[in-house]
């Protein structure tokens, strides 16, 4: 068998603020997992540019790079960069459409967790994280309107389409715990069939390894 079909590929979607960068960072530690995200050549192009890494300039900049080269044109990189990677275990960190995970689901081992949360919780958080330049002072209503941006508009859907869905409404060590069996099961499991009907979610909470959609 070849390394690349021994790996566990995890890509993560979700809301802004959800956990999907706590999920991606946690992988990493516990299990050092190899990382790739979406947003980091955008972030790479506004740096390089003197722009703000702020949201707005974040989804003006994707929208333009996809409608020049086409909506896969960041999920095609990503895929070639992990089948250089001889790393078992990788994280794509912030898939946002169905053109993304359409390049990628085809990885062997490649499986999809949507990560879901309270949008008053992702609002505090996203405050005390300030991972672009204007997290910490925006409003809940500016929050609430950064949802409706071109580049986040299509990443609720991807919650019907997800082979893994977890709710982050509660502590750390129950994120941590959830994360935890989603990479059990998705070792145990291995890739997913691209052709399969999208309908049923497995849920770390409550669900049985044989609830897994499709399965």
């Amino acid at each position: 068998m070849k390394q690349e079909e021994k790996k566990v590929i995890i890509g993560i979607s979700g809301e802004i603020a959800s956990g999907k960068d706590t999920v991606a960072r946690y992988y990493q530690k516990k299990y050092n997992a190899g990382m790739y995200r979406f947003s980091e050549v955008i972030r790479d192009i506004l740096h390089r540019l003197y722009l703000a890494e702020n949201r707005r300039n974040l989804a003006d900049a994707s929208l333009m790079l996809r409608k020049t080269f086409g909506e896969d044109v960041f999920a095609r990189a990503i895929a070639e960069q992990i089948r250089e990677d001889s790393r078992s275990f990788i994280i794509i960190d912030g898939v946002r459409r169905r053109a993304d995970v359409s390049k990628i689901e085809s990885l062997p081992g490649f499986r999809l967790l949507h990560i879901s949360a309270d949008p008053k919780k992702r609002h505090e958080r996203l405050a005390q994280r300030k991972q672009n330049v204007d997290d910490g002072t925006k409003t809940y209503e500016e929050f609430l309107a950064d949802a409706e941006l071109e580049s986040e508009l299509e990443i609720r859907d991807l919650a019907s389409n997800a082979d893994f869905l977890i709710e982050n409404n509660g502590t750390l060590e129950e994120l941590y715990a959830k994360a935890d069996r989603v990479f059990e099961e998705a070792a145990m499991l291995g890739g997913r069939v691209p052709v399969r009907p999208w309908n049923g979610v497995w849920q770390p909470e409550t669900a049985a390894p044989d609830e897994l959609r499709g399965e």
